[in-house]
């Protein structure tokens, strides 16, 4: 009897099998982690978007809100000396907690907000090229490199969206790929 294909998983995430450019990668793997982390939202009511995480203590749009503050801190603030406010009034602390009167979807908005002007902070920057001074850095030898920069928001992304995997697990048994 003929059975039907089963579907194959894709072998990789993120960016096609055959890109190897790092500019290319790196970005391409930012991307992915973004979308991951809408994709995690999906299928949360308002109340389980809002409602911090025991006992993690955060709620998953506190985590949106983090992130959109991480982007703007390090892309806009940082690499582009942007004149930015980059912490909200609370310090970081105060960017896991969202305001009662601050819909979920204006804050998801934000956090799209921030992503695209990530984006155009770095348009067409090369993994060299130094960070901008005035802004987050002030001298030379402080200056990461937008490599430095993306790697290291590639690692917060990873780590952040495991995190939510785990508070997806405590609210509604839902686990990531």
């Amino acid at each position: 009897m003929h059975q039907p294909p089963e579907k194959v998983p894709a072998l990789l995430d993120g960016p096609a099998v055959d890109v190897s450019d790092a500019h290319e990668l790196l970005l391409g793997y930012l991307d992915w982690y973004r979308t991951a982390l809408m994709r995690k939202l999906d299928g949360l009511s308002d109340d389980q978007l809002r409602t911090p995480v025991e006992p993690l203590g955060w709620s998953p749009l506190g985590l949106v809100q983090h992130l959109g503050w991480v982007e703007r801190r390090w892309l806009r603030w940082g690499f582009g000396a942007e004149g930015v406010v980059a912490y909200p009034s609370g310090g970081d602390a105060g960017e896991w907690v969202v305001a009662s009167g601050v819909s979920s979807a204006r804050v998801v908005a934000a956090f799209r907000e921030e992503v695209i002007a990530a984006n155009s902070a770095v348009g067409s920057a090369v993994l060299s090229d130094k960070a901008r001074l005035g802004g987050r850095f002030q001298t030379p030898d402080q200056a990461p490199s937008l490599g430095r920069i993306l790697f290291h928001l590639l690692q917060e992304y990873a780590r952040h969206v495991g995190h939510l995997d785990v508070a997806r697990e405590f609210i509604d048994g839902e686990t990531g790929e």
